[in-house]
């Protein structure tokens, strides 16, 4: 209810809670328990879990949060509360515990979270200093959007799809040893199998690195209905956990504790009595920092706490979940949540008192993410010259050298791969650095303490180096072109993130092999690169850069100004086959820096020039274009390496990144490489991929050669005829345009 301003608690209104529209005028024992706050500059955790005023002021912050997380959203009657009010007193022990490097698999629970920022004060930094501050910024342009990003200040890592909060726990674990990574995963996302599979595999890699601590919100629903493991019983749910390697396993049931004798497995202890909402706060927060503990002392250990979906906000199970339209501030059932959560001014000074003291201050300011992160120098790295014209060089097994060089400077870096890096011509990474795996086995390279990462899930691949990469670590990701789509959701989401970061860290760099073009005999199950769509598209974010190294040379100069990048995607695609070496390291370096290079040039009476991204792809290009020089016909054959440079830069929202890239090839250098009387683009990929080339281009007589689609064939030349992308097509189709 509201409450009169005369009342002394209320002559002594902290500034920040301007904006609330509830208060009660007192707590039970808010007299003896809340006089003043148990954290300080000086205390950066509650000292004794078992105290009566510990439980007291988690219990206080749990509430404020569910407060605020309610009214933030119906103050724009859009955001989801439900979710994260379910573990709103797991997220406060976590807190006055001092873990305050929280991440979430929940893009969800973002209100939740964003209220923890404000309390500790982080979010002044972006300048929403009050309650109204943040009701008008929240899910607004230049504000708190919907679902987690990196670039609030205090949050670790972005949140969206399910199934990727984990890799960020996981990837703090390892970079950051004696530090713990809470990481809440709500049961609607329990679905995702990989979430499980992910924590079992890296712990069987990285059996020393248990610092996170998974927070199941067992609430017994997902978005619009209840979730898949709602009729679980507990036992279930315990040997579920227990199967996936985590030998610590702590069960926190609401229901055992309830005395309003609520129907159904799944309870709101906000509806219990006050002597028993402390006797459940008190079990979570001692049962929390056992398990803290147990985590940061080797064991795998997960909290899980069941507790009713929506518990103290407006509604109950899923239709706690979203609000819409007719949720507002107004709407008797928001009235009727807030009132029920109101705190006294006081509980609310004690609440901002304790957080922003917790884990050494306000989040950010003490984060792992808010720091860059010191990396070991790599120097000059190993480049190998090949001869262009001699004999025909592996592109990926060159690039397997300098990756293993970069591994021998840098201990924590590490190298993800699903489909093995022997089946990409990159055994020599293996050699080098050693597969990751519990059973040391010289014929296989592989032993406990190795940097190649090998999960036969390319989520989990794309999770973790992408993660490490944002938690300021280098990494790769090697994956078959073919399967990697299943890894980027999270490569994407992370690349957007590293978009908005305020402080530098290591790009996230992949390298994709085997591309459709050298899977004749796997057939179309192999043959996917319409992938390359997904980067075509990406390349206008502003930092995101597909590279397409010509040969054994260039691919080794593109990983290396991969590395040297911040902030990026960076996207090697290249063969895995024999080819031949057709650039100096030199004019690598320019064709990286630049977009593009001419590779081969002839003159006649009039001139087609063949644009192509690939390398395999080259080989029916020269093909092409010796048969139309037999007709007297001039070619310039030119290699588009990195055609983000080939945008304008209206094009491109590069202004709007962090480490923004304003390089952009000139109208008088485009006109130079690509003007002539016919244009054919030519990729062993998606047309897309030709956007910026074709959207440039004016030559008026221009044509794309692209791929169509897999078929079962016994040699790439097949597939190229399949896809009516062999040299006759080319060479007939530019004799053609020419009239």
């Amino acid at each position: 209810m509201n409450q009169p301003l005369s009342s002394p608690d209320f002559d002594q209104m902290p500034a920040f809670c301007e904006g609330i529209q509830y208060f009660s005028e007192t707590l039970p024992d808010i007299e003896r328990l809340g006089d003043a706050p148990l954290l300080s500059s000086s205390q950066a955790a509650i000292a004794d879990p078992g105290d009566e005023k510990a439980v007291y002021q988690t219990l206080l912050a749990a509430d404020a949060l569910r407060y605020l997380t309610l009214q933030v959203t119906a103050a724009k009657s859009s955001g989801h509360p439900g979710g994260f009010a379910s573990g709103a007193e797991a997220y406060a022990a976590m807190v006055m515990l001092g873990h305050t490097n929280i991440v979430t698999e929940v893009g969800h629970h973002a209100p939740g979270f964003y209220s923890a920022m404000f309390l500790d004060t982080s979010l002044e930094e972006m300048g929403i200093k009050t309650v109204s501050d943040m009701r008008a910024r929240f899910r607004e342009t230049h504000g708190l959007l919907g679902h987690l990003s990196g670039a609030i200040p205090g949050l670790l890592a972005p949140a969206g799809p399910l199934g990727q909060g984990e890799h960020f726990a996981m990837a703090g674990a390892l970079l950051y040893p004696g530090k713990l990574f809470p990481v809440t995963i709500g049961d609607g996302g329990l679905g995702e199998p990989y979430i499980m599979s992910a924590f079992q595999h890296f712990n069987t890699a990285y059996p020393q690195s248990t610092n996170f601590l998974p927070i199941l919100i067992w609430n017994g629903y997902s978005q619009e209905h209840h979730s898949m493991v709602s009729t679980w019983d507990n036992q279930r749910m315990l040997d579920y956990w227990r199967a996936h390697g985590f030998r610590q396993v702590h069960l926190i049931n609401a229901k055992d504790f309830d005395d309003a004798n609520q129907a159904g497995e799944y309870v709101d202890s906000t509806k219990f009595s006050w002597k028993q909402r402390m006797a459940f706060t008190a079990h979570l927060l001692k049962t929390a920092s056992v398990a803290a503990q147990n985590a940061l002392n080797g064991e795998m250990t997960a909290i899980i706490v069941k507790q009713l979906k929506g518990a103290g906000v407006h509604a109950s199970g899923a239709k706690s979940h979203n609000l819409y339209a007719h949720h507002t501030l107004e709407s008797e059932d928001v009235k009727a949540g807030l009132q029920r959560r109101a705190l006294p001014p006081r509980a609310w000074q004690i609440v901002r008192e304790n957080f922003r003291h917790a884990g050494g201050g306000p989040a950010a300011k003490t984060v792992v993410t808010e720091f860059e992160r010191p990396l070991p120098d790599l120097g000059k790295l190993p480049l190998a010259e090949f001869e262009p014209g001699k004999e025909n060089k592996i592109p990926t097994a060159a690039l397997g050298d300098i990756v293993a060089a970069v591994g021998k400077r840098d201990p924590q870096f590490i190298v993800t791969n699903a489909d093995g890096n022997e089946a990409s011509s990159m055994a020599n990474i293996n050699k080098a650095l050693t597969i990751r795996h519990p059973t040391e086995d010289k014929l296989y390279f592989q032993g406990p303490s190795g940097q190649v990462y090998e999960p036969l899930s390319e989520d989990a691949c794309a999770g973790l180096a992408v993660a490490v990469a944002l938690f300021g670590g280098r990494s790769l990701w090697a994956s078959y072109e073919s399967f990697a789509i299943n890894g980027l959701p999270i490569w994407q989401t992370v690349t957007q993130a590293m978009a908005e970061l305020r402080h530098k860290t290591p790009s996230a760099i992949t390298i994709f092999t085997a591309g459709a073009l050298e899977q004749g005999r796997n057939g179309w199950t192999h043959q996917r690169p319409e992938i390359e769509a997904y980067f075509a598209a990406m390349m206008r974010n502003g930092n995101v850069y597909p590279l397409f190294p010509v040969d054994a040379n260039m691919i080794q100069v593109a990983y290396d100004w991969a590395l040297k990048q911040s902030n990026k995607g960076i996207v090697i695609t290249a063969s895995k086959s024999p080819l031949p070496v057709r650039t100096t390291l030199a004019q690598g370096r320019a064709a990286i820096e630049e977009g593009a290079v001419v590779l081969h040039e002839s003159k006649g009476s009039c001139r087609v020039v063949f644009a192509v991204t690939g390398d395999m792809v080259l080989l029916p290009v020269f093909e092409a274009a010796q048969q139309l020089e037999a007709q007297g016909i001039a070619t310039r054959i030119v290699a588009i390496v990195n055609p983000r440079r080939l945008y304008r830069p209206t094009d491109v929202a590069w202004n709007t990144c962090s480490e923004p890239d304003s390089k952009f090839m000139s109208r008088a250098q485009f006109d130079q490489l690509f003007h002539g009387d016919v244009l054919l683009g030519v990729t062993g990929g998606p047309g897309a991929m030709l956007e910026p080339l074709m959207l440039r281009s004016a030559v008026p007589t221009r044509d794309v050669f692209c791929w169509k689609r897999g078929e079962t064939t016994a040699s790439p030349n097949q597939l190229f005829d399949f896809n009516a992308m062999n040299a006759n097509a080319m060479a007939a189709r530019a004799v053609e345009l020419l009239g």
